[in-house]
């Protein structure tokens, strides 16, 4: 393969790194199993319009919430392993997992769609006139099994976790939230719990499969005074190293449904290796 479709086969690609790669942590003293029992009873703060909860409760209640919105703006900064910085920025949506986000490496920028288990990626030189590539994700008909980093999914790993705790009330980007902060195994991640039963069955096994890779998260949650996370930082170790992630989501539920390319742009990447020889 020459090194310009190598370029565009990795834009494909682009679409599943922000997949595998990692919930992010920055901030504070990490959650112990003995900071997690003792905060177990720890009410998570009062409101104005809602009374004190349990961290589990107020998960739970966010997770609730947050599925209903469907869509939100994100912004996502990760660190990889290799010391390689990746920004995200755009839409994400969830069940299923969406995204129309510009990527931003220190190759340039590219735009990546997905939807569902079809990731279509902008390309900067046109192929046959289309400017678009689509990979498929699925193989041999099942899902490409992946995390999708977005405000549902990061809740939806809380759910139900003893080791959550509530860290206090803070202002984040100039807005009073609610910060949650959690220590997590691999065994904490796979562990089944009533709490996540509030998940779509499906949903809950596609999130259990993709975790099986992950051997170690913390995560930072700061849920703002609507109901919905403003800020996830997390720092997550699997198979090639460790991650982190900063991101934030806001206007949930008020941004536009994501929607694939116009079909007449679009050209599908084994026609693309094809042209190159491969």
């Amino acid at each position: 393969m020459n090194k310009a479709v190598r370029t565009r086969a990795g834009a494909a690609m682009a679409g599943a790194v922000l997949l595998v790669g990692g919930l992010t942590a920055c901030g504070g003293d990490k959650a112990g199993a003995d900071g997690g029992k003792a905060g177990a009873d720890r009410k998570a703060g009062a409101t104005a319009s809602a009374p004190a909860q349990t961290p589990a409760e107020a998960v739970k209640a966010s997770y609730l919430k947050t599925v209903k919105a469907g869509f939100a703006k994100a912004e996502l900064t990760t660190v990889g392993a290799d010391g390689k910085t990746l920004k995200q920025s755009g839409t994400k949506g969830w069940y299923p997992s969406t995204h129309d986000m510009t990527l931003t490496r220190d190759t340039g920028d590219t735009r990546s769609i997905m939807l569902g288990d079809t990731v279509y990626s902008h390309m900067d030189k046109p192929v046959d006139g289309k400017v678009w590539m689509r990979m498929e994700l699925a193989k041999d008909g099942k899902p490409g099994v992946r995390l999708n980093e977005d405000p549902a999914e990061y809740l939806a790993m809380l759910l139900g976790q003893q080791k959550l705790t509530f860290a206090g009330a803070e202002r984040t980007g100039g807005a009073e939230t609610r910060h949650f902060k959690a220590a997590l195994t691999n065994e904490d991640l796979l562990k089944a719990d009533e709490s996540g039963k509030v998940m779509e069955e499906k949903d809950r096994a596609y999130l259990h499969e993709a975790l099986k890779k992950i051997s170690a998260v913390e995560v930072d949650l700061w849920i703002g005074a609507d109901g919905h996370p403003a800020r996830v930082d997390s720092v997550t170790t699997g198979e090639e190293g460790t991650s982190k992630t900063t991101a934030t989501f806001s206007d949930y539920g008020s941004v536009p449904a994501i929607t694939a390319p116009p079909e007449g742009e679009v050209i599908l990447f084994d026609e693309v290796m094809k042209r190159s020889g491969s």
